[in-house]
C-alpha cells in the first residue's frame, strides 16, 4: 500500500482485528459515522471522488472488505461462510463496536451493498439509515434472471464454480480480466471513468493470487450461503426496518431488472430512490450527483427520493 498513490490525504489509516479478519480502513471527516463499503473488483479506493464532500458532513470509515484491497484473506471453508455477507457484516459490527458507536449510517456499492442490507437484516437497530448503490437483493438476482441480466452478470455463475478453475483462468491474465469487467459495467464501455491512480490500486490488489481466490469465494458464498440467508428472511417475513435509499446507474446492472425501487419495496419498510446518470460505478462515473443523493438522504434534506 505504501508504494501506491494516496487518494485520501489527511485520512487516518487503521487496521481492525475482528472475529474473522484483519480489516484495513481509512478514516476521516467530521459528523455522524458513515461506513462506505466497496464492491467487486475494487477496493476502498472507489470512494475517493466522493469522500472529500462527504467528509465535510460525516465521519467516514472506508474499509476494504475481507479478502479485498489491503485487508486479510481468511481461509475458505466448505460452507463458504468466511466470505458470506453475514461474516463481512460482522466485521463492520466489530469495527463499529471498537470505535464506540452502536448506531451508524451505511452506504454500500455492489458487494458492499449486499453486506449492508445483510447487516441491516441481521442486526436491527445498528444501521440508522442505509443507502444501496446499483444492486437488488441476491435472492432477486438469482430468481429474476433474464437473458439481458444474465449477459451482464455472467461472472456470477463463473466465479461461483468450484476452486481452482475460475482462479486459474483469471490468474492467466488478472489485469486484463479486471479491466474488461469494469469497462463492461461502466457507462462508457472503457476505462475513461476511472482515475489512473485508482486503477493502480485495483490492478495491484487483483494481481495477487490469494485475493483472486478470495473474490471467487465471495461469489461462491453468493450462490450458496448468501442466497439461502435471503430465502430464510423472505420466508420468515423479515424486512429492513431502517430508512433506506437505493440509487442505480441508468446504464447499470439493476437497470436490466424489472425495476430496482419496486424490487426493494418488497424488502424494506421505508425505501426511496432514483436512477443516476451513470453506469455501474456511480461514485466514480458521476461523483457530484452521487454525493448529492447521499448527502440529501443521510441528512434528511430530501426524504422523497423519487
Amino acid at each position: 500500500m505504501q508504494s501506491l498513490p494516496d487518494l485520501f490525504p489527511g485520512f487516518e489509516t487503521r487496521r481492525f482485528t475482528t472475529r474473522g479478519a484483519e480489516i484495513f480502513a481509512r478514516i476521516g471527516g467530521n459528523g455522524p459515522f458513515l461506513f462506505l463499503l466497496h464492491g467487486y473488483p475494487q477496493s476502498h479506493v472507489m470512494w475517493h471522488r466522493v469522500a472529500p464532500r462527504l467528509a465535510e458532513r460525516f465521519k467516514l470509515i472506508i474499509p476494504d472488505l475481507r479478502g479485498y484491497g489491503a485487508s486479510s484473506v481468511p481461509p475458505a471453508d466448505a460452507e463458504h461462510f468466511n466470505y458470506s455477507k453475514r461474516a463481512m457484516a460482522q466485521d463492520i459490527i466489530d469495527m463499529a463496536d471498537q470505535l464506540g458507536h452502536r448506531a451508524f449510517l451505511l452506504c454500500g456499492h455492489d458487494r458492499g451493498g449486499r453486506v449492508g442490507y445483510r447487516l441491516a437484516l441481521d442486526h436491527p437497530g445498528r444501521v440508522e439509515k442505509l443507502a444501496l448503490l446499483d444492486i437488488v437483493p441476491t435472492y432477486e438476482m438469482w430468481h429474476r434472471l433474464t437473458r439481458d441480466l444474465a449477459l451482464k452478470i455472467f461472472h456470477w455463475p463463473f466465479l461461483a464454480q468450484p476452486a481452482p478453475w475460475p482462479e486459474e483462468i483469471i490468474g492467466r491474465a488478472p489485469v486484463e480480466w479486471l479491466e474488461h469487467k469494469i469497462s463492461l459495467w461502466g457507462g462508457t464501455g472503457d476505462l475513461s471513468p476511472f482515475a489512473p491512480e485508482a486503477l493502480d490500486h485495483y490492478r495491484s490488489f487483483f494481481s495477487e493470487p490469494a485475493r483472486i481466490h478470495a473474490t471467487c469465494e465471495d461469489y461462491r458464498a453468493g450462490a450458496t450461503y448468501d442466497v439461502a440467508a435471503d430465502e430464510a428472511d423472505r420466508t420468515a417475513g423479515r424486512r429492513i426496518g431502517c430508512p433506506t435509499a437505493v440509487f442505480w446507474g441508468e446504464k447499470g446492472i439493476p437497470s436490466k431488472t424489472t425495476g430496482p425501487l419496486e424490487i426493494w419495496r418488497e424488502w424494506c419498510d421505508n425505501v426511496t430512490g432514483h436512477a443516476i446518470e451513470s453506469g455501474h460505478f456511480l461514485p466514480e462515473e458521476n461523483p457530484a450527483a452521487t454525493a448529492d443523493a447521499l448527502i440529501n438522504f443521510f441528512t434528511g434534506a430530501n426524504q422523497d427520493g423519487g
